[in-house]
């Protein structure tokens, strides 16, 4: 975004609480109309799509001075963030790596803006790898990713600027840590895979025309960097004849396959293979579709193991001999069971990680699909890791819950025992609070799982403040994890409520077809049955229920805010998908019509996409709830125009008491890489303006 050289050009006044009227900066207008199926549809604000205009950053600037200037008056405030920071202050470790003759952790001390990476080297002497912090002042430049060679000796690092998808590939020898060619720019939604020490495969889309922040990308192609040469002579070898909007490309741990996914939706694949030991680089096919997800996690010579929900919703794991690869020939190695199956490998084992209810069961397998043992966890949460390389004896998990901070365990891949390899010391009373699991039951007849967290002994009196949580989308599945954030909440009475609607993924793919396209009206009416629910049982009650979700969990509670807005006292919609008929023309949105459908693909699902895209459906003479917008200035996943139009319609539209604020981070994006110090003051204001509005006096500080 342009710096602004103006700034009244837009703005009549700057408004401020008074007498609980806020004056909202003035939004211009522009006569712009768009015709569907022969209907016409109004787009008064299409012109804060711009996210490169004076006129736009001076509305950002403006909005941001009204909601600050709300905020900085809450007299709590400071206390909940006293607290934020107090909790958050703790040492955090993540699981060891070893690459080459060095084994790599990450560490935060406490409040640092981004994890530093370290290395160990034989005689235990620690050393700082990479330091983020040092990559900008302000912490918003992030390590967002990194790739060693399979003897260590090479690193191919990634950094995200302002939290944006378009990232840079840098490498190193790991060793000296000696900087090696050029960096390489306008990287976008990649990995980085070795091919011995010669060179590696990495993904992009051309750089769009117009702001690469909000320009459709939708052409995505598969690279080759040799090192030692220009990346203007890189070779596409996937993507360059056929229009795919996701490509990508893995090498094989023992170098002898390159393994491409290709898919134009966040569902659904093509799967490619390449014999990397033949001279001639021949792309030889596997599946000539996008029906069913395909994933190959590993191998063991032409045996390649791949995951997928081809005729197993809850997915199953099968072999393909790259010799025989034909569909009829894949044999089973791990069948599909009733609960949904993710897959890791490590230490020449299989690890099944079932989720059952939202919650982890792990077995562990031998690659010939025999049952070794079911690992023992520390507790009922979510469990995630067992991966790493075939010849190591030890792996690692971590172990999380809504009351439990995240551990890391030691898993002895022979005995199957596991033990505490890091434990964090968080100023936090586990034992003082409970979650439990309920089943509701939505508007169609469905039963919903629902986990209910708060401090013991909580009174049932409907006067409990709470948030409840969805996602309810792309077959994400919410499970069970520790919060800063929400332990402060938690210790100020809160209620912290997390639904697990359709359209996720908890219950395979059944459960994630539930909820999309002609039927996402499903995912709202499972979210408003849920808030029905905490009220009828009285856990809370519509004066003191706030709701909360980000991306499409954005689109979700701004729908059901709009549908329901007797429902709820506070919404918070978070980097939002809310222009639902525009969508699909920013940056790679296209790629989401398997979930939500396209206001162009027919006119039932124009009529459909318009019923309940948030834009569209704002109303005067409506009481509803009092709502923070938040997003990115440069979030290009979901570019904040969505969260802009959302904003000013509100304002615009609503003449009531409630405030109707944008909060607009300035140098982030959609979250990924976010600091530190910026995820603090936005939970923090997040907070405070939910409990304020409650009528809640007090915190705890």
């Amino acid at each position: 975004m342009k710096k602004s050289i103006i700034f009244a050009t837009l703005i009549s006044s700057v408004g401020i609480m008074a007498q609980n009227k806020i004056t909202y900066p003035k939004t211009k207008k522009i006569d712009h109309k768009d015709v569907y199926f022969n209907t016409e549809v109004i787009d008064p604000y299409r012109w804060l799509e711009d996210d490169r205009s004076a006129e736009t950053e001076s509305w950002v600037k403006a909005q941001n001075v009204v909601t600050y200037n709300y905020l900085d008056q809450i007299p709590f405030r400071k206390n909940i963030k006293a607290r934020m920071e107090k909790l958050w202050n703790y040492e955090k470790i993540s699981a060891p790596f070893v690459e080459g003759k060095y084994t790599y952790f990450y560490k935060n001390n406490g409040l640092q803006n981004q994890s530093v990476l370290f290395r160990k080297d034989a005689s235990g002497k620690e050393k700082v790898f990479l330091d983020p912090n040092t990559f900008s002042k302000d912490g918003s430049t992030s390590l967002a990713g990194i790739n060693f060679t399979q003897d260590g000796s090479l690193l191919a690092y990634q950094i995200s600027e302002a939290g944006s998808d378009w990232r840079k590939v840098i490498v190193l020898n790991a060793v000296t840590k000696e900087k090696i060619g050029k960096t390489l720019v306008d990287v976008k939604f990649s990995g980085v895979s070795w091919y011995k020490n010669e060179g590696f495969y990495y993904s992009s889309y051309d750089k769009p025309t117009g702001s690469e922040l909000s320009a459709k990308t939708d052409q995505h192609k598969l690279y080759y960097h040799k090192l030692g040469t220009a990346q203007s002579e890189d070779k596409v070898v996937f993507g360059g004849d056929i229009k795919r909007r996701y490509v990508g490309g893995s090498v094989t741990e023992d170098n002898l396959f390159l393994v491409i996914s290709a898919a134009n939706a966040t569902s659904s694949n093509e799967l490619y293979l390449v014999d990397l030991t033949q001279p001639k680089f021949e792309i030889k096919t596997l599946v000539d579709n996008m029906v069913y997800d395909y994933d190959i996690i590993d191998n063991r010579g032409s045996k390649l193991y791949v995951i997928t929900n081809n005729n197993a919703p809850n997915k199953k794991l099968m072999i393909i001999d790259a010799n025989n690869p034909e569909l009829p020939n894949w044999l089973e190695v791990i069948p599909e069971t009733e609960n949904v199956l993710s897959v890791s490998t490590g230490g020449n084992y299989i690890f099944a990680n079932y989720m059952k209810d939202a919650i982890s069961v792990v077995k562990q397998y031998d690659y010939d699909g025999a049952l070794i043992t079911e690992v023992k966890l520390p507790g009922i949460g979510t469990a995630s890791g067992f991966g790493g390389k075939k010849e190591e004896k030890t792996l690692y998990y971590s172990f999380t819950n809504y009351t439990t901070p995240s551990s890391i365990y030691a898993f002895d891949v022979k005995t199957g025992n596991s033990a505490v390899y890091q434990k964090p010391k968080v100023d936090f009373k586990s034992e003082k609070y409970e979650s439990k699991q309920v089943f509701y039951t939505s508007k169609d007849g469905t039963k919903i799982p629902m986990i209910i967290t708060h401090k013991k002994g909580l009174k049932l009196n409907g006067k409990n403040p709470t948030i409840l949580y969805g996602y309810g989308g792309f077959n994400v599945s919410l499970t069970p994890a520790f919060s800063i954030s929400n332990a402060v909440w938690l210790e100020n009475g809160g209620v912290y409520v997390v639904a697990n609607l359709r359209g996720g993924g908890e219950y395979g793919k059944q459960w994630h077809n539930g909820g999309i396209q002609l039927k996402k009206q499903n995912v709202f009416d499972d979210f408003i049955a849920a808030a029905e629910y905490l009220i009828a049982q009285k856990y809370t009650s519509s004066q003191f229920l706030a709701i909360k979700g980000g991306s499409n969990g954005g689109l979700l509670v701004g729908a059901t805010m709009l549908q329901r807005p007797d429902l709820f006292k506070v919404a918070l919609p978070a980097v939002g998908v809310l222009d639902m008929l525009r969508y699909h023309t920013f940056t790679a949105g296209a790629g989401w019509a398997y979930d939500y459908g396209t206001s162009e693909q027919s006119e039932e699902m124009f009529q459909y996409i318009k019923k309940y895209s948030p834009v569209h459906n704002v109303k005067s003479g409506v009481n509803y709830p009092a709502t923070m917008v938040t997003t990115g200035d440069h979030d290009d996943r979901v570019v904040p125009a969505h969260s802009f139009k959302f904003a000013a319609e509100l304002q615009d539209k609503y003449s009531g008491s409630q405030p109707m604020l944008i909060r607009i981070d300035v140098n982030a994006g959609h979250g990924a890489g976010k600091s530190t110090d910026a995820i603090i003051n936005e939970q923090v204001d997040m907070q405070a303006f939910t409990l304020f509005n409650m009528g809640i006096k007090k915190v705890k500080k």
